[in-house]
């Protein structure tokens, strides 16, 4: 019902459930979109923020290197991890729980080698990527819970959001083809449809994907229900797993004794995994019991060719740790229907099964996503702009959103160039470094909001904007002032998840640029702002800046 009594139609109804839904939770549901595409780079982000790995070069043999280190690095430990180098990763990652340590991630020990010595490498404390990915779904500085819980709630309202769109605009498909730059309302309202549009299956499957992945937290009484209160039963047969089987082999495992055995060389093992499966990439190799008779030695694929089984995980062959025979193949059952739905969306979602060509696709995606959220908080200040000029003034609700959509879109940029340029800029003996970097970013997020609260808002708007646009283009050159390998040395020597982080940051500023160019004849001052920036910066002034 409208505000005189009168009923209002479906698109009538839906026009104000999708621009309020749109609005309140607008601000949160940029930041989770932004951070979440980087995400897609988690890897890359990983690599680059640690310079001390970009010596390290991806070449044959290096499984075999990082065994050796591991017989010295770790002789007495319970289990090995070796992740070897591929196309997002430079150097081995390897990983070994000592005997006697305490169970869960506290009692892992890990190191970084150089993929053609086998050497350790030291590396800086950060958080690298994982922060980013992290705040993307639980945000930070309260209990995990919460943050998902709130991430939960508002990708509730995202979901909303997208289908009342939809129903809103009865001509969208139509729209999409139609732009009309220099026209105010219009045009913002153009780019938001574009951007809406043109990736609009992967806002449907992004956003219910995320929610799938959050299903047991945010509505878990279903399989409450029908698995009596225990979830891991529930989790055991989504996962085509037997209950029990793997608990039961652990623990007679804990009870056997084991006897000192030399470990079966690695490279022989893996000529016969690529002698039974053709084609056959192994990206990570696990080893239980290493030095012992028991010893298993278990390898994983780095992609699969099917995202119903597994959610793109790789295919997992396990040998015989003093033989080197195969001892099994993979053992996960095919999933049921329900659950090949959920692991192709899910798959997406997370991009594991993502060759380089698809994850830029995917990465775009998101950039297209990111952009129909901004436009669309943009596009609030533009419709409320003639109600403006009728009063006189900016009433304090439009003031708040102006500054706001400032410190939300431009204010993120600039906290994230500044949490990559923390990196490199804060000493590598600075004690809780990686609580440092992060509070960096938070500290330019918060003074973004400052300077958008004190400054006029389409100055506002563009001061972040270039600012942001010269923090990421930048990145690359501090990337080889500070020890790190440059394109011109990452390019040739196929390095490509450091190469890939500095495409992506030259791909950010170049957007961020394009932004701020629009914006600039509004700071200058020219004569243009009668045309041009008028209709640039329609929505980023307040009437009173406007007359």
């Amino acid at each position: 019902m409208r505000a005189d009594g009168k009923a209002e139609g479906l698109r009538q109804s839906m026009s104000w459930l999708h621009t309020w839904s749109g609005l309140l939770l607008g601000w949160l549901l940029y930041a989770v979109f932004f951070t979440g595409t980087l995400s897609y780079f988690v890897d890359e982000i990983d690599d680059w923020m640690r310079p001390e790995l970009h010596a390290s070069v991806p070449q044959a043999g290096a499984a075999e290197k990082a065994f050796s280190t591991l017989q010295t690095l770790a002789p007495g430990a319970s289990n090995w991890s070796v992740q070897l180098p591929s196309a997002r990763q430079t150097a081995v990652e390897v990983s070994w729980r000592p005997e006697g340590a305490p169970p869960g991630r506290e009692g892992i020990r890990r190191a970084h080698l150089d993929a053609g010595t086998g050497e350790v490498l030291p590396v800086r404390e950060t958080r690298g990527g994982s922060f980013l990915y992290r705040f993307h779904f639980e945000l930070y500085a309260m209990p995990r819970i919460w943050g998902r819980w709130i991430v939960g709630i508002a990708t509730m309202v995202m979901l909303v959001a997208i289908i009342s769109g939809v129903i809103t605009h009865k001509k969208i498909f139509t729209d999409f083809f139609t732009f009309r730059p220099r026209k105010g309302q219009r045009s913002w309202l153009d780019a938001h449809n574009a951007t809406a549009v043109l990736a609009l299956p992967f806002h449907i499957v992004i956003t219910f994907s995320g929610l799938l992945l959050l299903m047991t937290m945010l509505m878990p009484w279903g399989a409450q229900a029908v698995y009596d209160g225990q979830p891991q039963r529930f989790n055991a047969e989504r996962r085509g797993m037997p209950m029990g089987a793997p608990n039961g082999e652990r623990g007679e495992g804990r009870q056997a004794r084991s006897t000192p055995a030399p470990l079966a060389p690695i490279a022989p093992i893996l000529a016969a995994a690529q002698a039974e499966y053709p084609g056959l990439v192994v990206g990570s190799i696990s080893v239980q019991h290493p030095q012992t008779d028991r010893a298993t030695v278990e390898l994983r694929a780095q992609g699969s060719d099917s995202l119903l089984l597994n959610r793109g995980m790789g295919q997992r062959l396990v040998f015989d740790g003093v033989t080197g025979a195969m001892t099994s193949g993979q053992s996960v059952r095919p999933p049921s229907a329900v659950s090949a739905v959920m692991n192709s969306m899910v798959s997406v979602h997370l991009g594991r099964f993502a060759d380089p060509a698809v994850r830029w696709l995917l990465f775009l995606s998101g950039v297209v996503g990111t952009a129909m959220a901004a436009t669309g908080l943009v596009l609030w200040v533009v419709k409320r702009q003639p109600e403006r000029r009728k009063l006189g003034f900016t009433p304090r609700g439009h003031r708040l959103v102006e500054v706001l959509n400032v410190a939300a879109v431009a204010g993120l940029s600039v906290a994230v160039a500044t949490y990559f340029w923390a990196n490199r800029c804060v000493p590598v003996d600075v004690l809780e470094r990686s609580s440092v970097e992060i509070r960096c970013f938070f500290i330019a997020w918060a003074a973004s909001l400052l300077h958008a609260a004190v400054r006029p808002h389409a100055r506002a708007w563009l001061e972040q904007m270039l600012l942001a646009a010269i923090g990421f283009a930048l990145l690359p050159l501090l990337n080889a002032w500070t020890g790190g390998a440059g394109l011109w040395h990452t390019l040739p020597q196929g390095q490509w998840s450091i190469a890939g982080f500095d495409l992506m940051m030259l791909a950010l500023a170049a957007l961020h640029a394009v932004v701020a160019r629009r914006l600039w004849p509004r700071l200058q001052g020219t004569a243009v702002p009668q045309r041009a920036a008028r209709s640039v910066a329609a929505g980023l002034a307040t009437p009173e800046q406007q007359a």
